[in-house]
Protein backbone atom coordinates (compact mmCIF):
# COMPACT_ATOMS: atom_id res chain seq x y z
CA UNK A 1 0.00 0.00 0.00
CA UNK A 2 0.91 3.70 -0.42
CA UNK A 3 3.31 5.07 2.56
CA UNK A 4 0.22 7.06 3.40
CA UNK A 5 -0.74 9.18 6.57
CA UNK A 6 -2.45 5.45 8.07
CA UNK A 7 1.24 3.82 7.55
CA UNK A 8 2.93 7.00 8.99
CA UNK A 9 1.01 6.72 12.31
CA UNK A 10 1.86 3.00 12.64
CA UNK A 11 5.68 3.75 12.12
CA UNK A 12 5.82 7.31 14.16
CA UNK A 13 3.92 5.09 16.90
CA UNK A 14 6.46 2.35 16.54
CA UNK A 15 9.34 4.56 16.34
CA UNK A 16 8.23 6.25 19.72
CA UNK A 17 7.59 2.98 21.67
CA UNK A 18 11.51 1.99 20.15
CA UNK A 19 13.67 4.95 19.93
CA UNK A 20 12.14 7.65 22.38
CA UNK A 21 14.96 8.91 24.68
CA UNK A 22 18.15 6.48 22.42
CA UNK A 23 21.48 8.07 22.02
CA UNK A 24 22.21 8.15 18.00
CA UNK A 25 25.62 6.96 18.21
CA UNK A 26 26.39 7.26 14.34
CA UNK A 27 25.26 8.88 11.23
CA UNK A 28 25.67 7.44 7.80
CA UNK A 29 24.13 8.19 3.67
CA UNK A 30 25.23 5.01 1.78
CA UNK A 31 23.35 6.74 -1.15
CA UNK A 32 22.64 10.89 -1.72
CA UNK A 33 18.80 10.59 -1.07
CA UNK A 34 19.19 8.18 2.32
CA UNK A 35 20.08 8.38 5.69
CA UNK A 36 20.82 5.97 8.31
CA UNK A 37 21.34 6.47 11.98
CA UNK A 38 22.48 4.04 14.64
CA UNK A 39 20.51 4.65 17.86
CA UNK A 40 21.02 2.81 20.63
CA UNK A 41 18.31 2.39 22.44
CA UNK A 42 16.56 0.86 25.72
CA UNK A 43 19.74 -1.21 26.07
CA UNK A 44 19.52 -2.22 22.39
CA UNK A 45 21.33 -1.04 19.08
CA UNK A 46 18.90 -0.09 16.34
CA UNK A 47 19.17 1.00 12.56
CA UNK A 48 16.83 3.65 11.32
CA UNK A 49 16.49 4.38 7.37
CA UNK A 50 15.40 7.44 6.34
CA UNK A 51 14.95 7.69 1.78
CA UNK A 52 14.23 10.08 0.50
CA UNK A 53 14.01 8.09 -2.99
CA UNK A 54 11.64 9.27 -5.18
CA UNK A 55 10.17 5.70 -6.00
CA UNK A 56 10.55 4.05 -2.18
CA UNK A 57 10.57 7.40 -0.14
CA UNK A 58 10.36 5.98 3.44
CA UNK A 59 11.41 5.53 7.26
CA UNK A 60 11.46 2.12 9.09
CA UNK A 61 14.24 0.34 11.37
CA UNK A 62 16.00 -2.06 8.85
CA UNK A 63 18.58 -4.87 9.10
CA UNK A 64 20.37 -4.28 5.76
CA UNK A 65 23.94 -2.87 6.00
CA UNK A 66 24.63 -0.62 2.94
CA UNK A 67 28.28 -0.04 1.75
CA UNK A 68 29.10 3.77 2.66
CA UNK A 69 31.11 5.99 0.28
CA UNK A 70 34.57 6.56 1.30
CA UNK A 71 34.11 10.29 1.43
CA UNK A 72 30.83 11.08 3.39
CA UNK A 73 28.75 13.15 1.50
CA UNK A 74 28.45 17.22 3.10
CA UNK A 75 25.06 16.21 3.82
CA UNK A 76 26.24 13.33 6.54
CA UNK A 77 29.30 15.38 7.39
CA UNK A 78 26.56 18.10 8.98
CA UNK A 79 24.30 15.56 10.20
CA UNK A 80 27.59 14.04 12.22
CA UNK A 81 27.90 17.57 13.72
CA UNK A 82 24.63 18.76 14.68
CA UNK A 83 23.45 15.03 15.63
CA UNK A 84 25.85 12.62 16.36
CA UNK A 85 26.05 11.79 19.80
CA UNK A 86 22.37 13.59 20.50
CA UNK A 87 19.55 12.24 22.23
CA UNK A 88 16.49 11.37 20.06
CA UNK A 89 13.87 13.14 22.12
CA UNK A 90 10.73 12.22 20.15
CA UNK A 91 9.51 11.20 16.81
CA UNK A 92 6.12 12.88 15.79
CA UNK A 93 3.57 13.59 12.99
CA UNK A 94 1.47 16.02 12.52
CA UNK A 95 -2.32 15.80 11.44
CA UNK A 96 -1.70 12.49 9.38
CA UNK A 97 0.54 14.37 6.75
CA UNK A 98 3.45 12.58 5.71
CA UNK A 99 5.82 14.46 7.37
CA UNK A 100 7.67 12.49 9.88
CA UNK A 101 9.86 14.94 12.61
CA UNK A 102 12.89 14.13 14.65
CA UNK A 103 13.58 16.00 17.39
CA UNK A 104 16.96 15.96 18.38
CA UNK A 105 18.61 16.91 21.63
CA UNK A 106 22.24 17.85 21.20
CA UNK A 107 24.99 20.03 22.65
CA UNK A 108 26.59 22.58 20.17
CA UNK A 109 30.15 24.01 20.09
CA UNK A 110 29.23 26.60 22.98
CA UNK A 111 28.40 23.49 25.23
CA UNK A 112 24.60 24.21 25.56
CA UNK A 113 22.03 22.19 25.05
CA UNK A 114 19.83 22.59 21.63
CA UNK A 115 17.23 21.11 20.04
CA UNK A 116 17.34 20.02 16.17
CA UNK A 117 15.13 18.51 14.27
CA UNK A 118 15.33 15.74 11.36
CA UNK A 119 12.55 16.07 8.85
CA UNK A 120 11.52 13.38 7.03
CA UNK A 121 8.99 14.17 4.11
CA UNK A 122 7.31 11.15 2.42
CA UNK A 123 5.63 12.67 -0.73
CA UNK A 124 6.91 10.45 -4.05
CA UNK A 125 9.26 12.24 -6.59
CA UNK A 126 8.39 15.30 -3.61
CA UNK A 127 10.46 13.50 -1.33
CA UNK A 128 13.40 15.41 1.12
CA UNK A 129 14.82 14.78 4.33
CA UNK A 130 15.75 18.48 5.89
CA UNK A 131 17.69 19.28 8.43
CA UNK A 132 16.45 22.06 11.12
CA UNK A 133 17.74 24.14 13.95
CA UNK A 134 15.94 25.33 16.95
CA UNK A 135 14.56 28.16 15.11
CA UNK A 136 12.95 26.18 12.30
CA UNK A 137 15.96 27.51 9.71
CA UNK A 138 17.37 24.53 7.43
CA UNK A 139 20.53 23.83 8.24
CA UNK A 140 20.68 21.81 5.22
CA UNK A 141 18.51 19.18 2.78
CA UNK A 142 19.50 16.40 0.80
CA UNK A 143 17.61 18.10 -1.92
CA UNK A 144 17.50 21.62 -2.53
CA UNK A 145 14.41 23.33 -4.03
CA UNK A 146 15.39 27.10 -5.57
CA UNK A 147 12.87 29.40 -6.48
CA UNK A 148 13.64 27.88 -9.92
CA UNK A 149 11.72 24.69 -8.90
CA UNK A 150 9.10 26.03 -6.81
CA UNK A 151 8.07 29.40 -6.00
CA UNK A 152 5.79 28.66 -3.17
CA UNK A 153 8.23 26.28 -1.26
CA UNK A 154 11.42 26.80 -1.30
CA UNK A 155 13.78 23.83 0.37
CA UNK A 156 17.30 26.08 0.80
CA UNK A 157 20.16 26.61 3.86
CA UNK A 158 18.85 29.32 5.99
CA UNK A 159 15.24 29.20 5.37
CA UNK A 160 12.63 28.87 7.36
CA UNK A 161 11.24 26.16 7.38
CA UNK A 162 7.63 26.13 5.87
CA UNK A 163 5.11 22.76 5.98
CA UNK A 164 4.03 21.46 2.80
CA UNK A 165 0.46 22.84 2.39
CA UNK A 166 -2.18 20.54 4.06
CA UNK A 167 -4.68 18.84 2.63
CA UNK A 168 -8.47 20.29 3.41
CA UNK A 169 -9.83 17.16 5.16
CA UNK A 170 -11.18 16.11 8.05
CA UNK A 171 -8.86 13.87 10.56
CA UNK A 172 -9.90 9.96 10.72
CA UNK A 173 -10.73 10.53 14.75
CA UNK A 174 -13.38 13.68 14.38
CA UNK A 175 -15.25 11.71 11.19
CA UNK A 176 -18.88 11.55 11.97
CA UNK A 177 -19.61 8.53 10.25
CA UNK A 178 -23.14 8.76 10.01
CA UNK A 179 -22.55 12.28 7.44
CA UNK A 180 -20.23 10.68 5.26
CA UNK A 181 -22.93 11.09 2.10
CA UNK A 182 -23.75 14.43 3.32
CA UNK A 183 -24.52 16.58 0.64
CA UNK A 184 -20.95 18.70 1.23
CA UNK A 185 -18.79 15.38 1.33
CA UNK A 186 -20.26 13.70 -2.20
CA UNK A 187 -19.64 16.97 -4.06
CA UNK A 188 -16.64 15.86 -6.46
CA UNK A 189 -16.77 12.30 -5.79
CA UNK A 190 -17.66 10.10 -8.72
CA UNK A 191 -17.53 6.57 -6.37
CA UNK A 192 -17.94 4.62 -3.47
CA UNK A 193 -14.13 5.21 -3.13
CA UNK A 194 -14.29 8.76 -3.68
CA UNK A 195 -16.49 9.91 -0.79
CA UNK A 196 -14.36 8.41 1.47
CA UNK A 197 -10.92 9.69 0.02
CA UNK A 198 -12.66 13.46 -0.73
CA UNK A 199 -13.56 13.14 3.21
CA UNK A 200 -10.93 11.52 5.20
CA UNK A 201 -7.18 13.03 5.83
CA UNK A 202 -4.27 10.80 5.30
CA UNK A 203 -6.26 7.95 3.48
CA UNK A 204 -4.54 6.58 0.48
CA UNK A 205 -7.00 5.45 -2.52
CA UNK A 206 -5.88 2.19 -1.66
CA UNK A 207 -7.04 2.32 1.76
CA UNK A 208 -10.54 3.32 0.67
CA UNK A 209 -10.56 0.93 -2.34
CA UNK A 210 -10.13 -1.57 0.86
CA UNK A 211 -13.05 -0.30 3.26
CA UNK A 212 -15.28 -0.60 0.54
CA UNK A 213 -13.90 -4.46 -0.45
CA UNK A 214 -14.44 -4.65 3.58
CA UNK A 215 -18.13 -3.59 3.55
CA UNK A 216 -18.73 -5.53 0.11
CA UNK A 217 -19.32 -2.74 -2.07
CA UNK A 218 -17.32 -2.44 -5.34
CA UNK A 219 -15.38 0.43 -4.51
CA UNK A 220 -16.41 2.05 -8.28
CA UNK A 221 -19.82 1.71 -7.84
CA UNK A 222 -20.83 4.99 -8.92
CA UNK A 223 -22.33 7.08 -6.20
CA UNK A 224 -25.86 7.32 -7.78
CA UNK A 225 -26.09 3.57 -7.84
CA UNK A 226 -25.52 2.95 -4.04
CA UNK A 227 -28.27 1.84 -2.58
CA UNK A 228 -29.35 2.59 1.61
CA UNK A 229 -27.92 -0.60 2.42
CA UNK A 230 -24.49 -0.33 0.72
CA UNK A 231 -23.95 2.85 2.67
CA UNK A 232 -24.66 1.51 5.78
CA UNK A 233 -21.81 -1.31 5.12
CA UNK A 234 -19.69 1.63 3.96
CA UNK A 235 -20.30 3.24 7.38
CA UNK A 236 -19.66 0.40 9.17
CA UNK A 237 -16.36 -0.81 7.83
CA UNK A 238 -15.23 2.99 7.72
CA UNK A 239 -16.00 3.06 11.44
CA UNK A 240 -14.29 -0.30 12.13
CA UNK A 241 -10.85 0.93 9.79
CA UNK A 242 -11.20 4.37 12.45
CA UNK A 243 -11.46 2.57 15.86
CA UNK A 244 -8.35 0.10 14.76
CA UNK A 245 -6.54 3.31 13.74
CA UNK A 246 -7.82 5.33 16.87
CA UNK A 247 -6.91 2.18 19.38
CA UNK A 248 -3.66 1.57 16.57
CA UNK A 249 -4.63 -1.84 16.71
CA UNK A 250 -2.68 -2.00 13.53
CA UNK A 251 -1.89 -6.36 12.27
CA UNK A 252 0.80 -5.73 9.93
CA UNK A 253 1.58 -7.93 6.25
CA UNK A 254 3.60 -8.37 3.77
CA UNK A 255 1.17 -10.31 0.53
CA UNK A 256 3.45 -12.39 -1.69
CA UNK A 257 2.72 -13.69 -5.24
CA UNK A 258 3.04 -17.68 -3.95
CA UNK A 259 3.69 -20.33 -0.77
CA UNK A 260 7.69 -19.10 -0.97
CA UNK A 261 7.12 -16.07 0.53
CA UNK A 262 10.00 -14.76 -1.46
CA UNK A 263 8.38 -12.24 -4.55
CA UNK A 264 6.25 -9.56 -2.11
CA UNK A 265 3.35 -7.57 -3.71
CA UNK A 266 2.93 -5.16 -1.16
CA UNK A 267 2.81 -4.56 2.55
CA UNK A 268 0.05 -3.63 4.23
CA UNK A 269 -1.18 -2.24 8.07
CA UNK A 270 -3.84 -4.43 8.04
CA UNK A 271 -4.68 -8.25 7.37
CA UNK A 272 -6.33 -9.19 3.98
CA UNK A 273 -9.58 -10.07 4.09
CA UNK A 274 -9.43 -12.51 1.21
CA UNK A 275 -7.39 -15.43 0.32
CA UNK A 276 -4.07 -14.47 -0.46
CA UNK A 277 -0.48 -15.59 0.38
CA UNK A 278 0.71 -13.11 3.20
CA UNK A 279 2.86 -13.27 6.32
CA UNK A 280 1.98 -11.16 9.51
CA UNK A 281 5.03 -9.35 11.55
CA UNK A 282 4.46 -7.54 14.67
CA UNK A 283 5.79 -4.66 13.55
CA UNK A 284 5.04 -2.72 10.58
CA UNK A 285 8.83 -1.39 10.72
CA UNK A 286 10.04 -5.43 9.89
CA UNK A 287 7.43 -6.14 7.35
CA UNK A 288 8.80 -2.70 5.64
CA UNK A 289 12.34 -3.65 6.20
CA UNK A 290 11.60 -6.93 4.67
CA UNK A 291 9.63 -5.87 1.91
CA UNK A 292 12.26 -3.61 0.63
CA UNK A 293 15.16 -6.31 1.44
CA UNK A 294 13.24 -8.52 -1.24
CA UNK A 295 12.41 -6.38 -3.55
CA UNK A 296 15.96 -5.21 -4.25
CA UNK A 297 16.41 -8.98 -3.70
CA UNK A 298 14.28 -9.81 -6.92
CA UNK A 299 15.30 -7.10 -8.69
CA UNK A 300 19.20 -8.09 -8.21
CA UNK A 301 17.76 -12.13 -9.00
CA UNK A 302 16.44 -10.15 -12.52
CA UNK A 303 19.45 -9.13 -13.28
CA UNK A 304 21.43 -12.41 -12.88
CA UNK A 305 17.83 -14.12 -14.61
CA UNK A 306 18.41 -11.46 -17.30
CA UNK A 307 21.07 -13.23 -19.33
CA UNK A 308 19.40 -16.74 -19.16
CA UNK A 309 16.26 -14.98 -19.92
CA UNK A 310 17.57 -13.62 -23.14
CA UNK A 311 19.32 -17.33 -24.03
CA UNK A 312 15.81 -18.57 -23.79
CA UNK A 313 13.91 -16.36 -25.48
CA UNK A 314 16.59 -16.25 -28.36
CA UNK A 315 15.76 -19.64 -28.74
CA UNK A 316 12.52 -19.95 -28.74
CA UNK A 317 12.23 -17.30 -31.33
CA UNK A 318 15.24 -18.51 -33.58
CA UNK A 319 12.90 -21.90 -32.98
CA UNK A 320 9.56 -20.50 -34.29
CA UNK A 321 11.43 -18.94 -37.58
CA UNK A 322 12.76 -22.17 -38.55
CA UNK A 323 9.55 -24.11 -38.14
CA UNK A 324 7.85 -21.37 -40.17
CA UNK A 325 10.17 -21.88 -42.78
CA UNK A 326 9.85 -25.64 -42.60
CA UNK A 327 6.39 -25.14 -42.70
CA UNK A 328 6.46 -22.73 -45.74
CA UNK A 329 8.54 -25.68 -47.65
CA UNK A 330 6.49 -28.41 -46.32
CA UNK A 331 3.73 -26.66 -48.18
CA UNK A 332 5.67 -26.20 -51.32
CA UNK A 333 6.53 -29.80 -51.91
CA UNK A 334 3.00 -30.85 -50.25
CA UNK A 335 1.53 -31.73 -54.14
CA UNK A 336 4.94 -34.45 -54.37
CA UNK A 337 2.62 -37.09 -55.23
CA UNK A 338 1.05 -35.30 -57.80
CA UNK A 339 4.70 -35.13 -59.90
CA UNK A 340 4.83 -38.82 -59.61
CA UNK A 341 1.85 -39.35 -61.02
CA UNK A 342 2.24 -36.86 -64.10
CA UNK A 343 5.42 -39.18 -64.52
CA UNK A 344 3.19 -42.30 -64.61
CA UNK A 345 0.92 -40.99 -66.92
CA UNK A 346 3.00 -39.75 -69.25
CA UNK A 347 5.05 -43.08 -69.27
CA UNK A 348 1.62 -44.88 -69.89
CA UNK A 349 0.75 -42.70 -72.66
CA UNK A 350 4.11 -41.71 -74.26
CA UNK A 351 3.56 -43.23 -77.76
CA UNK A 352 0.36 -41.01 -77.68
CA UNK A 353 1.79 -37.83 -77.05
CA UNK A 354 3.24 -36.14 -80.38
CA UNK A 355 6.60 -34.43 -80.05
CA UNK A 356 6.51 -30.50 -79.58
CA UNK A 357 3.30 -30.53 -77.52
CA UNK A 358 3.01 -28.02 -74.47
CA UNK A 359 0.60 -30.23 -72.50
CA UNK A 360 -1.36 -33.72 -72.87
CA UNK A 361 -4.87 -34.58 -71.74
CA UNK A 362 -4.77 -38.29 -70.54
CA UNK A 363 -7.13 -40.92 -68.40
CA UNK A 364 -6.08 -40.70 -64.96
CA UNK A 365 -6.42 -44.79 -64.32
CA UNK A 366 -5.76 -44.13 -60.85
CA UNK A 367 -9.28 -42.57 -60.43
CA UNK A 368 -12.10 -43.83 -59.02
CA UNK A 369 -13.97 -41.41 -61.55
CA UNK A 370 -11.87 -42.02 -64.52
CA UNK A 371 -10.73 -38.33 -64.93
CA UNK A 372 -8.91 -37.28 -67.49
CA UNK A 373 -5.59 -34.91 -66.73
CA UNK A 374 -3.86 -31.80 -68.28
CA UNK A 375 -0.14 -32.80 -67.94
CA UNK A 376 2.26 -29.44 -68.91
CA UNK A 377 5.12 -30.71 -71.29
CA UNK A 378 8.30 -28.85 -72.28
CA UNK A 379 7.89 -28.45 -76.27
CA UNK A 380 11.27 -28.92 -76.28
CA UNK A 381 11.78 -32.30 -74.73
CA UNK A 382 10.52 -36.12 -75.59
CA UNK A 383 7.94 -37.29 -73.30
CA UNK A 384 10.50 -39.63 -72.33
CA UNK A 385 12.21 -36.44 -71.53
CA UNK A 386 9.09 -34.89 -69.53
CA UNK A 387 8.73 -38.03 -67.57
CA UNK A 388 11.85 -38.10 -66.28
CA UNK A 389 11.69 -35.01 -65.66
CA UNK A 390 8.40 -35.51 -63.47
CA UNK A 391 10.39 -38.42 -61.65
CA UNK A 392 13.34 -36.35 -60.86
CA UNK A 393 11.18 -33.30 -59.36
CA UNK A 394 9.22 -35.97 -56.98
CA UNK A 395 12.47 -37.46 -55.98
CA UNK A 396 13.83 -34.22 -54.67
CA UNK A 397 10.13 -33.33 -53.26
CA UNK A 398 10.23 -36.43 -51.27
CA UNK A 399 13.90 -36.66 -50.08
CA UNK A 400 13.04 -32.67 -49.29
CA UNK A 401 9.56 -33.60 -47.56
CA UNK A 402 11.62 -36.38 -45.48
CA UNK A 403 14.23 -34.18 -44.67
CA UNK A 404 12.67 -31.10 -43.37
CA UNK A 405 9.57 -33.27 -41.62
CA UNK A 406 12.61 -34.95 -39.24
CA UNK A 407 14.15 -30.69 -38.88
CA UNK A 408 10.76 -29.44 -38.30
CA UNK A 409 10.24 -32.66 -35.58
CA UNK A 410 13.61 -31.33 -34.31
CA UNK A 411 12.56 -28.03 -34.04
CA UNK A 412 9.58 -28.62 -32.08
CA UNK A 413 11.01 -30.76 -29.96
CA UNK A 414 13.74 -28.06 -29.09
CA UNK A 415 11.01 -25.42 -28.91
CA UNK A 416 8.88 -27.67 -26.35
CA UNK A 417 11.70 -28.00 -24.42
CA UNK A 418 13.15 -24.17 -24.33
CA UNK A 419 8.98 -22.74 -23.61
CA UNK A 420 9.22 -25.65 -20.33
CA UNK A 421 12.75 -23.77 -19.47
CA UNK A 422 11.16 -20.26 -19.60
CA UNK A 423 8.05 -21.40 -17.93
CA UNK A 424 10.23 -22.65 -14.81
CA UNK A 425 12.98 -19.77 -15.18
CA UNK A 426 9.84 -17.46 -14.62
CA UNK A 427 8.87 -19.39 -11.43
CA UNK A 428 11.71 -18.73 -9.84
CA UNK A 429 12.32 -17.44 -6.70
CA UNK A 430 16.05 -17.79 -5.76
CA UNK A 431 19.70 -17.54 -7.01
CA UNK A 432 20.43 -21.15 -6.41
CA UNK A 433 17.45 -22.41 -9.00
CA UNK A 434 18.71 -19.94 -11.66
CA UNK A 435 21.83 -21.06 -11.26
CA UNK A 436 20.51 -24.52 -11.71
CA UNK A 437 18.32 -23.53 -14.86
CA UNK A 438 21.96 -21.66 -16.21
CA UNK A 439 23.81 -25.05 -15.58
CA UNK A 440 21.10 -26.89 -17.60
CA UNK A 441 21.31 -24.93 -20.64
CA UNK A 442 25.38 -25.06 -20.43
CA UNK A 443 25.13 -29.08 -20.19
CA UNK A 444 22.43 -28.70 -23.50
CA UNK A 445 24.85 -26.18 -25.60
CA UNK A 446 22.91 -23.15 -25.13
CA UNK A 447 25.57 -21.34 -22.90
CA UNK A 448 28.79 -21.23 -23.34
CA UNK A 449 30.83 -22.61 -20.25
CA UNK A 450 33.19 -20.16 -18.30
CA UNK A 451 36.94 -21.49 -17.68
CA UNK A 452 38.33 -17.68 -16.25
CA UNK A 453 37.12 -18.73 -12.51
CA UNK A 454 37.85 -22.41 -13.14
CA UNK A 455 35.79 -24.90 -11.22
CA UNK A 456 32.80 -23.86 -9.43
CA UNK A 457 32.15 -25.12 -6.33
CA UNK A 458 28.30 -27.07 -6.49
CA UNK A 459 25.81 -25.83 -4.12
CA UNK A 460 23.51 -28.59 -2.70
CA UNK A 461 20.90 -28.78 -5.32
CA UNK A 462 17.46 -27.10 -4.70
CA UNK A 463 14.20 -29.56 -3.53
CA UNK A 464 10.96 -29.46 -5.22
CA UNK A 465 8.03 -28.41 -3.84
CA UNK A 466 6.18 -30.33 -1.03
CA UNK A 467 2.46 -29.81 -0.36
CA UNK A 468 -0.28 -31.95 1.51
CA UNK A 469 -3.28 -33.15 -0.17
CA UNK A 470 -6.17 -32.75 2.17
CA UNK A 471 -6.66 -36.33 2.01
CA UNK A 472 -2.89 -36.74 4.02
CA UNK A 473 -1.44 -37.94 0.65
CA UNK A 474 1.91 -35.91 0.13
CA UNK A 475 2.27 -34.32 -3.41
CA UNK A 476 5.64 -33.50 -4.89
CA UNK A 477 6.23 -30.82 -7.64
CA UNK A 478 9.61 -30.16 -9.43
CA UNK A 479 10.69 -26.76 -10.36
CA UNK A 480 13.01 -27.31 -12.87
CA UNK A 481 13.30 -30.29 -15.80
CA UNK A 482 16.54 -31.88 -13.97
CA UNK A 483 14.70 -32.18 -10.95
CA UNK A 484 11.26 -33.17 -12.81
CA UNK A 485 13.84 -36.24 -14.57
CA UNK A 486 14.87 -36.65 -10.91
CA UNK A 487 11.31 -36.67 -9.26
CA UNK A 488 9.89 -39.04 -12.24
CA UNK A 489 12.76 -41.22 -12.82
CA UNK A 490 14.43 -41.13 -9.47
CA UNK A 491 12.36 -40.41 -6.29
CA UNK A 492 8.96 -41.58 -7.40
CA UNK A 493 7.47 -45.36 -6.69
CA UNK A 494 6.27 -46.78 -10.08
CA UNK A 495 2.85 -47.12 -8.41
CA UNK A 496 3.16 -43.25 -7.74
CA UNK A 497 0.89 -40.96 -9.69
CA UNK A 498 2.42 -39.17 -12.36
CA UNK A 499 0.72 -35.68 -13.68
CA UNK A 500 1.18 -33.26 -16.52
CA UNK A 501 -0.54 -30.21 -18.05
CA UNK A 502 -1.48 -31.75 -21.56
CA UNK A 503 0.53 -30.52 -24.71
CA UNK A 504 1.47 -27.32 -22.06
CA UNK A 505 5.08 -26.53 -20.52
CA UNK A 506 4.78 -27.27 -17.10
CA UNK A 507 6.47 -29.36 -13.70
CA UNK A 508 6.24 -32.51 -13.23
CA UNK A 509 3.99 -33.44 -10.12
CA UNK A 510 3.76 -36.76 -8.28
CA UNK A 511 1.65 -38.09 -5.80
CA UNK A 512 3.31 -40.40 -3.53
CA UNK A 513 0.59 -43.36 -2.91
CA UNK A 514 2.36 -45.51 -0.53
CA UNK A 515 0.42 -48.24 -2.53
CA UNK A 516 -2.94 -46.47 -1.38
CA UNK A 517 -5.72 -45.46 -3.57
CA UNK A 518 -5.70 -42.08 -3.88
CA UNK A 519 -9.03 -40.10 -3.84
CA UNK A 520 -10.82 -37.61 -6.19
CA UNK A 521 -10.40 -34.95 -3.89
CA UNK A 522 -6.36 -35.09 -3.70
CA UNK A 523 -6.33 -35.82 -7.77
CA UNK A 524 -7.98 -32.81 -8.49
CA UNK A 525 -5.28 -30.99 -6.16
CA UNK A 526 -3.00 -32.32 -7.61
CA UNK A 527 -4.13 -31.73 -11.10
CA UNK A 528 -4.59 -27.80 -9.88
CA UNK A 529 -1.25 -27.89 -8.36
CA UNK A 530 0.28 -29.18 -12.16
CA UNK A 531 -1.46 -26.67 -13.97
CA UNK A 532 -0.88 -23.51 -11.42
CA UNK A 533 2.77 -24.79 -12.09
CA UNK A 534 2.63 -23.99 -15.95
CA UNK A 535 2.50 -21.41 -18.61
CA UNK A 536 -1.18 -22.10 -18.38
CA UNK A 537 -1.17 -21.02 -15.06
CA UNK A 538 -3.73 -18.08 -15.86
CA UNK A 539 -6.06 -20.11 -17.80
CA UNK A 540 -9.55 -21.44 -17.43
CA UNK A 541 -10.03 -25.38 -18.23
CA UNK A 542 -6.54 -26.29 -18.14
CA UNK A 543 -6.25 -29.89 -19.46
CA UNK A 544 -3.88 -32.13 -17.15
CA UNK A 545 -3.07 -35.81 -17.62
CA UNK A 546 -2.02 -38.54 -14.97
CA UNK A 547 -1.25 -42.03 -15.23
CA UNK A 548 1.31 -44.39 -12.88
CA UNK A 549 5.17 -43.41 -12.98
CA UNK A 550 5.56 -47.21 -14.43
CA UNK A 551 4.03 -45.86 -17.42
CA UNK A 552 6.41 -42.23 -17.80
CA UNK A 553 9.66 -43.64 -19.98
CA UNK A 554 12.02 -41.31 -20.76
CA UNK A 555 13.69 -41.72 -24.68
CA UNK A 556 17.30 -42.12 -25.34
CA UNK A 557 18.64 -38.66 -26.25
CA UNK A 558 15.66 -36.66 -24.42
CA UNK A 559 16.32 -32.87 -23.57
CA UNK A 560 15.99 -32.93 -19.92
CA UNK A 561 12.55 -33.01 -18.60
CA UNK A 562 11.45 -34.53 -21.77
CA UNK A 563 9.20 -38.21 -21.38
CA UNK A 564 6.82 -39.93 -23.24
CA UNK A 565 3.93 -41.86 -21.25
CA UNK A 566 0.55 -44.03 -22.33
CA UNK A 567 -2.56 -45.55 -20.66
CA UNK A 568 -3.37 -41.75 -19.05
CA UNK A 569 -6.40 -40.30 -18.49
CA UNK A 570 -7.17 -36.05 -18.49
CA UNK A 571 -8.46 -33.62 -15.69
CA UNK A 572 -9.47 -30.57 -16.78
CA UNK A 573 -9.06 -27.95 -14.03
CA UNK A 574 -8.74 -24.06 -13.32
CA UNK A 575 -5.74 -23.34 -11.12
CA UNK A 576 -7.37 -20.66 -9.07
CA UNK A 577 -5.30 -18.49 -6.56
CA UNK A 578 -7.73 -19.09 -3.54
CA UNK A 579 -7.77 -23.02 -4.34
CA UNK A 580 -3.78 -23.09 -4.73
CA UNK A 581 -3.91 -21.29 -1.34
CA UNK A 582 -5.97 -23.62 0.37
CA UNK A 583 -4.01 -26.43 -1.10
CA UNK A 584 -0.96 -24.83 0.13
CA UNK A 585 -2.24 -24.10 3.84
CA UNK A 586 -2.93 -27.38 4.54
CA UNK A 587 -1.89 -29.33 7.90
CA UNK A 588 -2.60 -32.61 7.34
CA UNK A 589 0.71 -35.40 7.87
CA UNK A 590 1.29 -36.92 4.47
CA UNK A 591 0.84 -40.72 3.94
CA UNK A 592 -1.85 -43.09 4.82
Amino acid sequence: MPFDGIVTKCIVSEMNDLLSGGRIDKVFQPENDEIVLLVRSKGQNYRLVASANASNPRLHLTTLQKENPSTPPVFCMLMRKHVAGGRLLDISFHDYERVITLNIESVNELGDLTVKKLVVEIMGKYSNIILLNSENKIIDSVKHVDSDISSVREVMPARIYILPPAQNKELPENIEVDNIFNEENVEGAKHAEGIILNTVKGFSPYTCRDICSAAGVPSKTPLNELNESDKEKIKTALSNYIDKIKSNNFSPCIVYEDKSLLRPIDFYCFEPSKEVFYKSYDLLSTALDQYYLLRDTNERLGQKMGDVLKVVKNGIDRCKKKASMFNEKLREVSDRDKLQLYGELITANIYCIPEGAKSTKVLNYYSENEEYVDIPLNEYKSAQDNAQKYFKQYSKAKSTHLNVTKQQEETLSELEYLQSVLTMLENCSSRLEVDEIRQELIDQGYIRRSLKNGKKKQDKPSSPLEFVSSDGFQILVGKNNKQNDLLTLKTAASNDLWLHTKNIPGSHVIIRTERNSVPDSTLLEAATLAAYHSSAKMSYNVPVDYTTVRNVKKPSGAKPGMVIYENFKTINVTPEEETVIKIINNKNIPGK
